[in-house]
């Protein structure tokens, strides 16, 4: 298949974004492939911070990011994304160039915590006043249990009434396969 699947398409997007160097956000680090992919793009001279709810997935992170040898461009917070605006300090707000979230719940984990629309839509708007200019936020939408459905519908809507003078939305997605495949929303600020 040429056409890049989900996946493959959001470190497309964020290869785009994101340069040796730079500020990053892995909105939800999950088991870190992210946040190692960010810390690796960035290197040793630019910085990840990492956000998630569950004490698992930081831990996993952190092992996934030692066994790289990439910790220590990289912090974690046990807190919620919608406190990114108040974790990371304030040096290097107008500085973060690329930004993901892969919704749902830990791969592995306990499918009763996952990820909410408002917390989501905070966070995003968050990104937005503290982002670069031209700072992509990659949005993988995994939408195949009931509140991934309602987190997808809020986050739909709300993208959709961002002003174009202030952002760009792309949502790239198949549409003919079965089981509710994930898709991207991806932001670019202006």
């Amino acid at each position: 298949m040429k056409l890049a699947r989900i996946l493959p398409f959001a470190r497309t997007l964020m290869d785009l974004a994101v340069q040796t160097g730079d500020i990053a956000v892995d909105a939800t680090v999950g088991n870190g492939h992210d946040t190692l992919y960010l810390a690796e793009r960035v290197g040793k001279t630019g910085h990840v911070f990492g956000f998630d709810i569950q004490a698992q997935a930081i831990e996993n992170t952190t092992n996934r990011l030692r066994e790289h040898d990439a910790l220590e461009q990289v912090t974690l917070f046990h807190a919620s994304h919608d406190q990114l605006i108040e974790k990371i300090p304030e040096q290097y707000h107008g500085k973060i160039t690329g930004a993901i979230f892969n919704l749902g719940y830990l791969p592995g984990g306990d499918k009763q915590i996952v990820t909410k629309p408002d917390s989501t839509i905070r966070a995003v708007e968050q990104l937005l006043e503290i982002m670069a200019p031209e700072g992509i936020i990659v949005l993988v939408i995994y939408h195949g249990h009931p509140e991934g459905a309602v987190e997808r519908d809020a986050l739909l809507e709300y993208v959709q009434t961002l002003d174009q003078q202030k952002a760009h939305v792309l949502r790239y997605e198949f549409i003919n396969q079965i089981n509710h495949p994930p898709f991207i929303v991806a932001i670019e600020k202006r």
